[in-house]
């Protein structure tokens, strides 16, 4: 307990009744000049700069007339060289053995001036912190709200400059076909070919300004949902006619596997449009004699439907599992570069399958192939 006192950073001293210092820490001998140890058993008077008896000076201690309650008060101590200390006491009068003890906790007002300008600066500065975060959640604030109309008019550019160039491609493609079918004159079969090449310049044109639109559409929440229970194994029977010329053109076997049980809640359209992007995806980079596969299933809780789509293409680097869902981008650029496409078709379809309460995920090795799990509430 001694080396305890000892360490503290204020002065502790205790007398009796009738004086008699009985304790006095190594702080408060060295704050009076005085060696540690040397107090003990001397007269408190001598510390006082005010003579007089030590009940007498008790009296400058009101509260100890209180037991057990402590009070502050100021009070000049005379050190050992005569010069006096201005300290800021704590005292309080208490029985021990039978007898009264009067405990004293001090501290020099220029050292108890030092801690409190500490403490002042301290909420100064935490303050001056409070206010500058508060300006800068500000300008947070005001920069998401900038960033934010931003998006909003680059979604109206998008979606009217995609139906302002929509109009002149659709008339392109009827004015073609009028052509082939001979409308204007007989058509050769060099001009035939030209015309076929046009046209589909045209659809792929057309594609892309479709997917942007819908992205700016999804962007905008102007999608809208119609849920319904909705039979996979048909919707994957009204996808494979669409996609069937595809695959043959390129060499590819499609196979499909969805029982009639595996029922999802969702909107038929989305679920068909994602159907459609995942084959047309697996089409793209899948070499010749590869085959693509479509299964379905529940997962291990029995709650969400899933639908794979297995190819066995070239598949995917473990770097870009993720940032294939991203707009924009595609894997494999060397071979991509002579694909058609914009790489937004696996971003739209994530974000309808998120819509719909479902998600869109992959599994794949370079090489091997990929497999992308679309997952839908179940009905």
């Amino acid at each position: 307990m001694d080396e305890l006192l000892n360490t503290l950073p204020c002065g502790v001293v205790s007398f009796t009744d009738e004086g008699t210092i009985t304790l006095a820490n190594a702080t408060l001998c060295s704050l009076l000049g005085y060696p540690a140890g040397e107090l003990d058993g001397k007269r408190f008077e001598i510390l006082l700069t005010v003579p007089g008896r030590i009940f007498v000076q008790t009296h400058l201690f009101p509260m100890l007339k209180l037991r057990g309650k402590a009070s502050e008060i100021f009070l000049l101590f005379r050190a050992q060289d005569g010069t006096e200390v201005g300290t800021l006491v704590n005292a309080v009068r208490r029985e021990r053995g039978g007898a009264f003890a009067n405990d004293c906790v001090l501290m020099e007002v220029r050292e108890r001036r030092k801690y409190e300008d500490e403490l002042l600066n301290a909420r100064r500065k935490a303050e001056a912190l409070a206010v500058t975060l508060a300006a800068r959640t500000e300008e947070m604030h005001r920069a998401i709200v900038i960033a934010d109309e931003a998006n909003q008019a680059k979604t109206r550019f998008l979606t009217t400059m995609s139906h302002e160039l929509r109009t002149p491609l659709n008339a392109i493609g009827g004015y073609v076909q009028l052509i082939e079918l001979g409308i204007h004159g007989p058509v050769t079969d060099a001009q035939r070919t030209a015309l076929d090449r046009v046209n589909r310049s045209q659809r792929h044109l057309l594609r892309l300004i479709n997917d942007i639109l819908n992205t700016a559409r999804i962007e905008a929440g102007r999608v809208e949902y119609l849920l319904e229970d909705v039979s996979l194994a048909d919707v994957v029977a009204s996808v494979i006619p669409m996609v069937d010329p595809q695959m043959n053109t390129a060499g590819l076997t499609l196979k499909s596997s969805v029982p009639e049980k595996i029922v999802a809640r969702a909107d038929r359209e989305k679920v068909q449009q994602v159907l459609i992007n995942l084959l047309t995806n697996a089409i793209k980079f899948t070499l010749r004699g590869g085959h693509v596969r479509i299964g379905a299933g529940y997962d291990e809780a029995g709650t969400r439907v899933r639908v794979m789509v297995t190819d066995s293409g070239i598949g995917i680097p473990p770097a870009n599992l993720t940032s294939i869902f991203e707009p924009f981008v595609q894997v494999q650029v060397e071979r991509s570069q002579r694909l058609e496409g914009t790489g937004l078709g696996l971003a739209i379809s994530r974000d309808l399958a998120r819509a719909m309460g479902g998600d869109l995920t992959v599994e794949s090795e370079l090489g091997a192939g990929s497999t992308f799990i679309f997952e839908l509430p179940r009905a």
